[in-house]
């Protein structure tokens, strides 16, 4: 993700005269005193969300949220961008720890959230959450449907706050289950009978359920914006969402963040409904 200085000769036989070194194939950002080294980020994301984060036949990490930080990292000269693989449920974990300096994976903006990180701006998708059950499932129309019976979700997500939140409010309903996060198991779960149902972003249906076996009911449980993650209180890490944001809206102005949404997701996941 580093972009590439270019030497003119007769820099590079200075160089080479007084023996020093570019330090290889730096990404610079240049000032009012000239080049400078720019500030390294960490990014924090997953392997197991399909187009959205994971590793492909080539063993090469991309998708929708992978392909976006590229390429903001290619328009913040200031900024370089590193990537770091990790489980889900670590992902927070190592936010607060100063492991990672951003979480970049479909991350949706809540008050409980709110309370402890901070988010950019300009959001990058929109999307619906919704109940999902076996396409043949005909008893489970709304989330009331689902009292007494096990969901499934992963632990802090934002699905996992929704049914918790629901919980709270209706004396404990929901028998909620909590899986690793893997996509695939959510359907397996499912088809032998462990759980009723799992609560799943609309544009994650296709991903998560290439062969058609599931289908959303009832009305959307929430409807959100999905942002970048950052420390809360910190303010390099205020200054660096700015940035960010600043990137997106060149992004989105020329068309690159819908054309990135049509062909990891399948569709303009990028407008929203609602706004």
């Amino acid at each position: 993700m580093k972009k590439w200085s270019v030497l003119t000769l007769t820099t590079a036989i200075v160089l080479a005269l007084t023996g020093c070194s570019t330090g290889g194939d730096t990404k610079t950002a240049s000032g009012a005193s000239g080049a400078k080294e720019p500030t390294k980020i960490i990014v924090g994301t997953g392997t197991q969300f399909p187009n959205v984060a994971f590793i492909d036949e080539n063993n090469k990490l991309t998708g929708y949220d992978v392909e976006l930080v590229r390429e903001i990292d290619k328009r913040l000269n200031d900024y370089e961008f590193d990537l770091q693989t990790m489980e889900f449920t670590n992902l927070l974990l190592s936010l607060e720890t100063n492991k990672i300096d951003m979480v970049a994976h479909q991350m949706e903006k809540n008050p409980e959230r709110e309370e402890k990180y901070v988010f950019n701006k300009e959001a990058y998708s929109h999307w619906k959450n919704k109940i999902a059950v076996l396409k043949d499932d005909n008893t489970i129309h709304s989330i009331d449907d689902l009292k007494g019976k096990k969901v499934l979700t992963t632990a802090t997500s934002a699905q996992a706050i929704l049914l918790e939140n629901y919980n709270k409010q209706n004396n404990n309903a929901l028998d909620i289950v909590y899986s690793s996060g893997v996509a695939n198991d959510s359907i397996t779960q499912l088809k032998a009978g462990r759980v009723a149902a799992f609560v799943a972003a609309d544009f994650t249906l296709p991903l998560i359920d290439p062969s058609g076996e599931l289908k959303l009911v009832g009305p959307p449980l929430s409807e959100s914006d999905t942002l970048f993650m950052f420390r809360k209180d910190d303010p390099e890490e205020q200054k660096l969402a700015d940035r960010i944001d600043e990137a997106l809206k060149e992004i989105k102005a020329d068309g690159t963040l819908k054309k990135l949404s049509e062909q990891w997701l399948g569709f303009d996941a990028t407008q929203s409904e609602t706004k």
